[in-house]
């Protein structure tokens, strides 16, 4: 055997022994399976903060942890269809703050690890046992949207003192959203004002809402934080605009597509969070010995913009309460 022929086989060998090798490696690497209800263009800031909170937990994307990803695109009847396709692919774990996801993910899987990054009320949906003790395979981030109710309706009157009519979008469909509208009807009676139910279960529902929605003279819109409302915010806003409606809204993404104000948590900051349950997960620590994080800090966002154009005049006594003014 020649020297060449004998370095080809040498080197023939080393490769055969070295594809297993490489595939082990690459199979050692975390996936994680990332549930949205919207889409990157939609929500693809909530990604970004993710995996910045990744990064600064030393995960960077493509290298050491690879992101399985799966848009429903608003429509929220294709997200068992989505984490499905994720428990047949056995990511190590799945994150989604979409509350129809997170429940077909508990009825589909009591193994992979989930991590729920804002949900409404997962102790009253059946998701966890408890926010202390969540027991099971589920745990993450509560935004608590319902217990504020109240005090997003006191601040929208505090804007519009003679507020008694207002319209409340929402969408029954939704699991959390029964609980959130009880929510606001309690809180509504106690400032002695008037609701408007206005239901929307998809796109065509909500176009024909906000088409006639001044046929109720509400003075103002409250809107509901679901997958639905958030996927449609644009459309959302510029319905209050046209029917002149001062709106409060749950997260500043609505304020940024024009809505007047907000009032709640991050949801950028929540997703950050959301990786530091990722990190202790892939760690080891199981979900159940992972309490459920509740907010402490909430945001009050206003559209100078948007106030101008309405021809309202924005309290000092709410402008200084302001986290962000957008001018």
């Amino acid at each position: 055997m020649s020297i060449t022929t004998l370095g080809l086989t040498i080197t023939l060998a080393l490769g055969a022994l070295s594809v297993p090798r490489v595939l082990e490696a690459a199979a050692t690497v975390p996936r994680i399976g990332y549930v949205g209800a919207g889409s990157p263009a939609t929500a693809g800031h909530h990604v970004q903060a993710f995996v910045q909170g990744l990064r600064k937990l030393g995960y960077v994307e493509g290298q050491n942890i690879v992101i399985e990803y799966r848009w429903a695109e608003g429509k929220l009847e294709r997200l068992p269809a989505l984490v499905a396709d994720l428990v047949r692919v056995r990511v190590d774990v799945m994150v989604s703050s979409a509350t129809p996801a997170i429940q077909a993910a508990k009825e589909q899987t009591s193994t992979i690890p989930i991590v729920m990054a804002g949900i409404t009320d997962p102790v009253g949906l059946g998701l966890v046992a408890g926010l202390a003790r969540p027991g099971g395979n589920i745990t993450g981030l509560t935004h608590l949207s319902p217990d504020l109710s109240g005090k997003r309706l006191e601040l929208l009157k505090e804007v519009v003192p003679r507020l008694f009519r207002v319209a409340v979008l929402w969408n029954p469909s939704h699991p959390g959203q029964p609980l959130a509208f009880k929510e606001t009807q309690v809180a509504a009676q106690a400032l002695h004002m008037t609701l408007i139910s206005m239901e929307a279960r998809n796109r065509e529902e909500l176009e024909g809402v906000l088409l006639a929605i001044g046929k109720e003279r509400p003075q103002g819109l409250f809107v509901l934080v679901d997958p639905l409302t958030f996927f449609h915010r644009g459309l959302i806003t510029e319905g209050a605009a046209r029917h002149r409606l001062p709106a409060m809204y749950g997260f500043r993404e609505w304020v940024d597509a024009g809505g007047l104000m907000s009032y709640g948590t991050s949801f950028a900051d929540q997703f950050r969070r959301a990786a530091t349950y990722v990190d202790k997960i892939l760690k080891g620590t199981k979900p159940a010995d992972l309490p459920v994080e509740q907010p402490t800090r909430f945001e009050l966002v206003i559209n100078g913009k948007t106030a101008k154009a309405l021809g309202l005049t924005i309290p000092q006594s709410v402008l200084i309460r302001a986290d962000h003014v957008i001018q």
